[in-house]
């Protein structure tokens, strides 16, 4: 069965809330600046989250 578009949308939001929390923590940690933190984390899930939702799709082309 393929999954809807709605639902790797809903997928992908999901998944990124926790990686947003690991992300602005690690940095954070190794900053110890919570807006350098926060502009990193900000960029890096827009990025992996267009790049995670495209990947889905290629894979359920796949079938």
């Amino acid at each position: 069965m393929h999954e809807t578009k709605k639902r790797s949308i809903a997928k992908s939001i999901s998944y990124r809330i926790g990686c947003i929390i690991i992300t602005l923590a690690v940095v954070y940690l190794i900053s110890k600046d919570i807006k350098l933190a926060g502009i990193i984390t900000v960029v890096h899930q827009i990025i992996v989250t267009m790049f995670y939702y495209l990947h889905e799709r290629v894979w359920n082309r796949s079938e």
